[in-house]
């Protein structure tokens, strides 16, 4: 190849790479002053997260039934207290729950001694017997307050075959030093009432408070074992 050729040829491609350059960059999309160009992506839906059941809810409903078929005992309907007794000693099991808002307080909560003879920390059977010294299920009502040996105190109305005796039983909500968070963090678990809804008592003030006579307070154990 001639000079002369080899010089056309050279330009012709100068000028064919120039030009390809320049469409290939005119193809592109506007940049940023970076020059970073950013992955376009169709917006993602947001997952509506579960709301996380209470794990009493299965006894709320079965205390807002109890509620409904008791209900010529109740003028006060707007919160209840429930004891989930599948639920260890050691746990805040005592729910006092607003039903109106949702919102819920929860409290520590002894058994009695015949119910866990064993002192396990958990209730292995109910009585509503005379000096069986265990506690009893099924719905009760809250009755007067007084001052008594263990101090302030609320009186329990047995509404059930399975606890009509708890008046007569002196089965009622006291305090006690065996239901705080320091004895339950020394010996893993609550000691144990005669068959009374013992907490600790700086709590009694709140909980009595939060309940006042005429509001149900409903304790089972559901679950299995």
């Amino acid at each position: 190849m001639d000079r002369r050729n080899f010089t056309k040829f050279a330009l012709s491609g100068l000028a064919f790479s120039f030009l390809s350059d320049s469409m290939g960059r005119a193809a592109l999309p506007a940049t940023g002053a970076s020059g970073f160009q950013p992955a376009s992506r169709a917006p993602v839906p947001a997952t509506p997260r579960p709301v996380p059941q209470k794990p009493y809810a299965a006894l709320l409903e079965r205390a807002k039934a109890a509620l409904d078929d008791h209900a010529h005992h109740f003028t006060l309907r707007d919160r209840v207290a429930i004891v989930d007794f599948d639920a260890p000693s050691k746990e805040a099991r005592m729910h006092v729950v607003d039903l109106i808002g949702g919102q819920s307080s929860s409290y520590l909560v002894s058994h009695g001694r015949g119910s866990d003879p064993g002192h396990s920390g958990w209730l292995h059977s109910f009585s509503n017997d005379f000096n069986s010294l265990a506690s009893s299920q099924g719905a009760f009502k809250t009755g007067d307050m007084y001052f008594g040996q263990h101090g302030r105190s609320m009186r329990l109305i047995g509404l059930d075959a399975q606890n009509n005796n708890a008046e007569s039983r002196a089965i009622v909500i006291h305090g006690a030093d065996y239901v705080t968070e320091d004895h339950v963090a020394a010996w893993g678990k609550c000691g144990r009432s005669e068959g009374c809804f013992a907490v600790a008592p700086h709590i009694v003030p709140q909980v009595l408070g939060l309940l006042g006579p005429g509001r149900m307070l409903y304790a089972d154990k559901i679950g299995k074992g």
